[in-house]
This record gives structure tokens, sequence and C-alpha cells, in this order.
């Protein structure tokens, strides 16, 4: 009885067709990258201090230099026990008395003996930042004691994926892909023309909120369908390039955040090209994978013969009526149960989630951690995007010849060794930080990329698409808590995120070694055949029938 991917290998497992809309589903792929790290720009902090009264006039009355102004104007940092003082507190004193001196200022406040007696108050009437552009840290001043709303910020779209990857993964499993994947790109893209117009700090992350709801989930569709798209001999490569696209889109995101370092105009900017996305309902059909699963032959035919065509190919006369084996039988639905019923599946899911987890911990992390380096973070930003290249490469060659664990295993050393070396490199050796922090950023790339790999290879075909959105939805939770952990513990100790990030990768390290060996081996079809995989040995023939397959690689 013939499988879908056998009439794919007679009409083209990844010919024409399928690599047209492989192409325009990358750029989805891509696009997607503001929403995920483009915390880094909108959310940049640059140097700040008290706005004073009166600091001006009296600066330039005595031709003071910048460096001249902050001398004499601005408390010193780490005073008063206070680690921020000279960006969070200022000096309790009227700079427009008459008669200041342009030499001294301080010693014309008659009654303080010398600098460290002056009284310092809080930042009433504002910052000054040194920025010629904006973010919102700058517009809705979200520093000093409202610096935890712009980890707030990030947060908020974590929640957002959270929710709305479980949420729309249900929508396309029972409603359809393509029904699915349209939906959320028009509220993604709605929502975030909203965000580049909000009125107030309260309004953006509702907008923001709304955003991260939709666009995981519609990022992970589109994941979906391009690998029910193509031949199983393809699927495995086609899911990693589609995350390399997200690559790219960090360089693009990286070079416009540079010719456009104002967050509004950012965000617009970023936002737009995802209304362009709506022309998939004309170009993009449902997946046949997903029809079949649902007893649709009948659609799934037509779609079958519009690849065909589209491959300049037709469907062999003996493959044109679909008639699966158990056609007559119950559908099977997928149960949140199913997922901790039985002991493998339950170990597996559980190693799944701390993976997820460590993933967007670390790979978040990194990149939030490198914008409060004080480098310069557009090319910073360019230079750690680009090791995921050899990252996916790496990855490409490697998984069908070794397998999946060692590398995955090696990969999580990797990045939690090079994340404790960076640690404790002083700032003076600002290279080889780099470079060390790239090999990290390489590291977990590789393990993010392994995970959706394996994710979906762990779990039978009806539970398939559940699974991985449940157990990647923990990388959300991951996502919430990161902007916490690289902001606060910088406070304390600027490396401490680092030693932290370290720790939860050695781990994960060890746990992925716990998980079976999927290389060369039959997708599962049942929870029985999904129990038994750490007892497959042999490398078998691809046997997924046509109303079951439904072969699915997230984010």
């Amino acid at each position: 009885m013939p499988t879908l991917d056998d009439i794919l290998e007679h009409i083209g497992e990844f010919d024409l067709f399928q690599k047209r809309a492989f192409f325009v589903l990358c750029l989805l792929s891509a696009a997607f990258t503001p929403i995920y790290v483009g915390v880094v720009f909108l959310g940049f902090t640059p140097e700040h201090r008290c706005l004073s009264p009166g600091v001006a006039e009296l600066s330039s009355r005595c031709g003071w230099s910048l460096a001249e102004e902050l001398n004499y104007t601005v408390p010193d940092q780490g005073r008063h026990g206070e680690s921020l003082s000279s960006q969070c507190r200022r000096y309790d004193v009227d700079w427009n008395t008459t008669g200041l001196s342009c030499i001294n200022p301080l010693e014309n406040f008659t009654g303080y003996g010398n600098r460290s007696s002056i009284p310092l108050t809080l930042c009433q009437d504002g910052w000054v930042y040194d920025s010629s552009g904006s973010s919102i840290v700058t517009e809705f001043n979200l520093v000093c004691e409202d610096s935890w709303k712009l980890d707030l910020f990030q947060s908020c779209v974590n929640i957002g994926f959270f929710i709305g990857s479980i949420s729309i993964g249900y929508i396309a499993d029972r409603f359809g892909r393509k029904l699915c994947l349209l939906i959320t790109i028009l509220v993604n893209s709605i929502s975030g023309v909203l965000v580049a117009f909000a009125p107030s700090y309260t309004w953006m992350l509702i907008y923001r909120f709304i955003q991260g709801l939709v666009s995981k989930g519609g990022w992970l569709t589109g994941y979906i369908l391009i690998t029910e798209f193509v031949g199983l001999s393809y699927r495995r490569t086609v899911g990693i390039v589609y995350q390399v696209a997200f690559t790219a889109g960090l360089l693009a995101l990286s070079a416009i955040a540079y010719m456009i370092p104002h967050w509004r105009w950012l965000q617009l900017i970023v936002t737009l090209p995802n209304f362009l996305f709506l022309l998939y309902y004309w170009c993009l059909p449902e997946s046949p994978r997903w029809l079949i699963a649902q007893q649709k032959n009948d659609k799934a035919m037509k779609i079958i013969n519009r690849i065909a065509k589209g491959n300049g190919k037709e469907v062999p006369p003996s493959l044109q009526s679909l008639n699966p084996e158990e056609e007559d039988g119950e559908k099977l639905s997928p149960s949140f149960l199913d997922l901790i019923r039985t002991p493998q599946i339950r170990k597996h899911t559980l190693i799944l989630m701390y993976t997820w987890f460590t993933s967007s911990v670390l790979y978040q992390g990194l990149i939030m951690h490198m914008g409060i380096a004080g480098g310069n973070i557009y090319l910073d930003f360019f230079y750690s995007a680009l090791v995921e290249f050899p990252a996916a490469l790496i990855l490409i060659l490697t998984i069908d010849r070794i397998g999946r664990r060692y590398p995955w295993a090696a990969a999580n050393l990797v990045a939690g060794t090079a994340c404790l070396i960076t640690a404790f490199i002083p700032e003076d050796i600002y290279w080889l930080k780099i470079t060390a922090a790239c090999l990290g950023r390489m590291g977990i790339t590789m393990c993010y990329e392994m995970v959706c790999l394996v994710n979906a290879e762990l779990y039978p075909t009806f539970l398939r698409n559940l699974g991985v959105l449940v157990c990647s939805s923990m990388c959300d939770i991951g996502g919430i808590i990161t902007p916490f952990v690289v902001y606060r513990l910088a406070e304390i100790w600027h490396e401490l995120p680092l030693v932290v990030f370290a720790v939860v990768g050695l781990i994960d390290g060890g746990l992925v070694l716990l998980l079976p060996e999927t290389k060369g081996k039959t997708l599962p079809e049942t929870i029985e055949d999904a129990e038994n995989m750490h007892r497959q040995r042999k490398r078998k023939k691809e046997l997924i029938y046509l109303h079951v397959l439904t072969e699915v690689a997230p984010n």
C-alpha cells in the first residue's frame, strides 16, 4: 500500500513546487527574528545620568566639555553604597544658584565640607541619555527603580509564546495548518504595527503580548507545513535550513537596527513585511498529510496533483486512488495525559521539557548579556549570529552519520564550558571574551536545532504535534525568566548570569544521553511504538501510512 512518501518519490520529493513553498516560508522564519530577540535593539539602554535643572545653563556659561560637566556635577559611581549612584542619583543642590564657580561649583554651597558629604536625591526631573537614537528605555525611562519594566517587556512576549504555542498547536491540528498560519500572520502584523504606535508603556505591553501570542505559533506552523510537503530524505535538512533562515533574519535585523536607531520606526519597518505573507492564501496549499490524517483523501489527492503539476510531472495511475489501511477505523485524538501516562514517553517528556528550557535560557540569555557587555552592540550581534551557520552545517553533516545523542551532548558541553570560560576572561582581553561567547552561542544553537528534530521523532504520529508544542512551551517559560536572570544578576556581578548558564547547560548535556538514539529508526505510529524505541536496533524502512503521517518539526 503506497504512502505519501512513495507518491513523492514519483512526483518529486523536493522539486520546483516544494522549493518555491520552502523559499516563501523561509521569509516567514526570518521575519520572526525581531519578535524573538528584538529587545536587544528596541530596549537598548545607553549611558545615562540624572537631569539636574540648571546644569546645562551652567555648563554653557562656563564652556565645560562633557567630561568636565560630568566630573563637576555627577556623583562618583558607587558612593553611598549605591552601585549605580552616578546613573540613579544626583546632588540635592540648586544649580541655578547665582555666583557658582566654574572651577569647582560644589565648593560654592555653604555648609558642605567636601563632595562626599553632599546629600543625594532621586532623579526627580528625569534623565539625560547619551544616545542619538531612541529606545523604549529612553522614551519610557525604564532605568534605575523602573529597570525591571524592561525585563517585563521581554517576559511579556514570552508569556504570549507560552500560551499561544499550545493553543495554536491545537488549532493547527484541529482546523488545518494553512488556516492557522494565515490567522497568526494577520494578528501578528496588526499587533506589531500597534506596538510601534503604542501611546504608553502599558499599551505597548498589551500589544507585545498579543504579538507573542500568535507569532511563535505561526512560526511553528510554517515549520510543520514545509516538513510535511517534502519527501522523507529531505525532511530533516529542510527543517534545519528553515532555522538557518531565522539566522539570516538576525543578520538583517542588526543591519536594519544600525540604519534605524529609533525604536518606533524600527518596529514599524520590521513589521510591515508581515502583511505580504497573507499572499500565502494563494501560493500555499493545505498540508496533504494533515488532510490524510483527517481522512479527507479527495482533497489530499487534489493537492498531490497540484504538487505534481508544479513539478512538471504526473501522479502515476496506480497511485491516483488513496485507500489507507485503517480508513474505517477510529481516528486517534491526542491527550495531554498521553504525554505522561506511560514510563518511556514520560521520561522523554520531562527531559525534553528541561532541554527546551535550557536552550531558551542560554540562547536568549547570551544575546541579552551581549547587549549589556559594553562593546559595539551592532557588530557583536552580527558576529555572534554568523556562528549559527557553521552550527547548522555541523548538524547536517553529523546527525545521519554519528547520530543525535552524542553531537547533542557535545554541543551542550561546548555551550556550558564556553559560558564558564567567558565569565572569567578579563575585560581587557575583549577579543578572547567575544570568541568564547561565540563558541557558546554556536553550541546552544546546535542544541536548539537538535531538540527541534529529536522532539518530533520521539512521539507517535497522532501525538507528535501536541508533544512538540507542550515540550517547547518550556522554552517560553525559560524566556520569561531569562531577562530577570540576565539583568538582575548582572547588577550583583556582571558575569554571574554566565555562570548560571554554564551549570544549566552542563546538566542538560548529561540528561540528553538518557534519551534513545533515533538515527535510522522508524517514526513511531502508536504509543507502543514510542515505548519500544529504546529496544529498536536495526534501521527500518519508513512505514507511516497516509492517514496518520503528520511529521512535525517545531522550533
